[in-house]
């Protein structure tokens, strides 16, 4: 279990956390474990020696050591290879052929123990009902522990690598006890005792991202893989090694160039620099990239964040210089707004976690939810990351869920980036008000700004691509959607490879 919840984070920085790669880290393993139990049980009563049964339980071991010192590297050349090969379901594919190679080897000598204990154990049929369940509880209860001590405990402390270390080390020692009090294998003992030395000492040298050289903190928090990078114009937050910025702060200027400049719309449309004391409710706080220029732009606005994750909140003051002032309720989005009866103006709608849209923030029941927090006149602003043109795409999909609750829907999409901005409100007038309102912004950058997104602005009729709580399948319409993506960028690159060969691919 240790090992399950450890791969799991392993592969979140590169392939995202959604359910589908849960799935494929679930089912390889179920694999691994199905085949270890046979071929467990039948050399079991092949050789009863329970030597053969600790030399596996080392092996695995040491092959779950070496995990954190080459499965990044295993990981990406397997994406590699894919990308010149496969043309749907890249991520799928990589995900499960690199679960395939790194874990599937180990747990299925993991799978062998269970058969083989019973073998030694079980002495007579009177008492093998007993043994067995006693068998039975005592993997149930090592299964608990595996299950609660890396996701309290060791991931957010030490991180996944040492996490791998430390559950691989329990079972080295198992082995090796079990020679040491045998007086045999004494090489195997000294072998297995070097080579996860060297796994310790190099095991966690690397980034996730190693090929990157401006890392200014990379760690892990309960729910996420954090990485800050600097540059000389930007300070960014990812939580996916290959796709994407969760939050930037810019050194030169208040304006990012990305979404949430058009974001920024939301309150504009509002009126919100006209009016006393507006206030905005931010359902995705991350590092506050846009709190910070609403607090720049509207300096009377009442802002208001829902983080999930403590650890990013952590890293907005740290690196990104998030006003104190402005309090962050670390909770999920849908749940807080169950819990509070205040109404809001604007209400930023900005759930992404890594890749994946949390499905419970993406249903009809939810956008509902959202509208009865918005005051009259009220702006709900949504950032749609993806943005694909093929039919039946999973912003098609948001698009005709919002437009299900709310009367009046308006898109714009960000130039050069997979971005769409949507703004929904149930007043009519609001569009028509919006370039008088850009007009009178004292700010002339800002100003400026706004009055060139009027006339991108388009208004959206919804279709039947409604999404609820019974059947929201946002995992596979993302993971359809990147494919688009992936393939429209790495074109050129297939059709250098496939004209040249490697030798193309590199020049």
């Amino acid at each position: 279990m240790a090992v399950e919840l450890g791969a799991a984070r392993l592969l979140a920085p590169y392939f995202s956390s959604s359910q589908i790669v849960w799935t494929i880290i679930i089912g390889t393993i179920m694999i691994a474990m199905a085949g270890g139990n046979y071929w467990g049980g039948r050399q079991a009563d092949h050789n009863p020696d329970p030597a053969i049964l600790y030399r596996n339980i080392i092996i695995a071991a040491l092959w779950i050591a070496a995990i954190p010192l080459v499965g990044k590297y295993i990981i990406l050349a397997i994406t590699g290879l894919l990308i010149l090969a496969v043309d749907t379901n890249l991520l799928i594919c990589a995900a499960f052929a690199a679960c395939m190679i790194i874990f599937v080897f180990p747990l299925f000598l993991l799978g062998t123990v269970t058969p083989s204990l019973a073998k030694y154990t079980v002495r007579s049929l009177a008492d093998s009902g007993k043994i067995v369940g006693t068998l039975g509880a005592c993997n149930t209860i090592g299964s608990i522990i595996g299950t609660f001590l890396p996701t309290f405990v060791t991931i957010p402390a030490v991180g996944t690598a040492v996490s791998f270390l430390v559950f691989s080390g329990v079972l080295l020692c198992i082995g090796i006890m079990y020679f040491i009090a045998e007086r045999k294998q004494k090489m195997l003992v000294r072998l297995s005792l070097l080579l996860f030395l060297i796994s310790s000492v190099l095991g966690h040298r690397d980034s996730f991202a190693f090929w990157e050289n401006n890392i200014t903190y990379e760690g892990e928090s309960m729910y996420n893989y954090l990485q800050v990078r600097d540059t000389p114009d930007q300070t960014i937050l990812s939580t996916n090694v290959m796709f994407g910025i969760q939050s930037v702060k810019m050194k030169q200027s208040d304006l990012t160039g990305m979404y949430y400049d058009y974001a920024l719309a939301g309150p504009v449309m509002n009126d919100a620099a006209g009016k006393d004391r507006p206030s905005m409710l931010i359902l995705g706080m991350g590092a506050g990239t846009y709190a910070s220029q609403c607090r720049k732009y509207f300096p009377k606005m009442n802002i208001e964040g829902v983080e999930i994750d403590q650890k990013i909140t952590d890293l907005a003051h740290t690196y990104f210089d998030l006003d104190p002032a402005i309090p962050v309720t670390t909770y999920d989005g849908r749940a807080y707004l169950y819990a509070s009866r205040k109404k809001y103006d604007i209400i930023m709608v900005d759930a992404y976690q890594d890749i994946t849209l949390p499905f419970q923030m993406s249903s009809r029941e939810f956008f509902r939810l959202v509208k009865e927090h918005l005051k009259d006149g009220g702006v709900m602003a949504v950032n749609m990351n993806m943005q694909t043109y093929t039919q039946g795409n999973i912003n098609e999909y948001l698009q005709d869920t919002i437009a299900s609750e709310f009367s009046h829907v308006y898109t714009v999409d960000v130039p050069n980036t997979s971005n769409r901005e949507l703004f929904a409100t149930e007043n009519g007038h609001l569009l028509t008000q919006f370039p008088a309102a850009a007009s009178a912004l004292p700010d002339p950058e800002l100003r400026a700004f706004m009055l060139k997104i009027v006339p991108h602005m388009t208004a959206y009729t919804g279709g039947n691509h409604v999404l609820t709580d019974d059947k929201a399948p946002v995992e596979l319409l993302g993971m359809k959607t990147i494919d688009a993506l992936i393939q429209n960028e790495i074109g050129p690159y297939r059709k250098q490879f496939e004209q040249e060969g490697f030798s193309g691919l590199l020049k």
